[in-house]
């Protein structure tokens, strides 16, 4: 797959307090270097210390959005992952913040096709959030409120701000 190839050999940190989640996430990256942190302290420690190309953050349990604040100083590409704070202002919050995706933990089957349109989307110098609509528009449906977008709705108009 293409995806692969992008992903070939690429540093990626992936937080999250739930060692399953860790897991599943390095098992689905084989053609990545993948390193794991548990805590908001481990992660931060790691950043610090070596040159990620990615980082992929829970929102929840590890601070993912101080966390967040560490990426985007660093250059790394950081990617919200979220099961429990799922919601259209976390995702307008992860993308005001700097984040390059957000990714519920439903659609982690899916990871490296998000991984590998981010990087495709930075190698063109394009927004990495053009295809997140497309991508997760079945996703929308079911789980966000109908009429999710009232109150703000010129954001969500001119999302992602090409």
């Amino acid at each position: 797959m293409a995806h692969h190839n992008l992903l070939e050999k690429k540093r990626i940190l992936v937080v999250d307090d739930e060692p399953d989640v860790l897991e599943t996430l390095e098992d689905m990256l084989p053609m990545a270097r993948v390193t794991t942190a548990a805590s908001f302290t481990e992660a931060r420690d790691r950043m610090e210390s070596i040159p990620f190309d990615i980082a992929i953050l829970d929102v929840m349990g590890v601070d993912g959005y101080e966390l967040l604040k560490i990426a985007v100083e660093k250059e790394i590409v950081a990617v919200m992952l979220t099961a429990r704070a799922l919601g259209p202002e976390n995702v307008k919050k992860s993308f005001q913040e700097g984040a390059a995706y957000y990714i519920p933990k439903e659609e982690m089957a899916r990871i490296d096709t998000f991984l590998g349109d981010i990087l495709r989307a930075r190698e063109k110098g394009e927004n990495t959030w053009g295809s997140w609509f497309e991508r997760m528009s079945a996703y929308l449906e079911r789980n966000f409120q109908p009429g999710w977008k009232k109150g703000d709705e010129i954001f969500w108009e001119r999302f992602p701000f090409h």
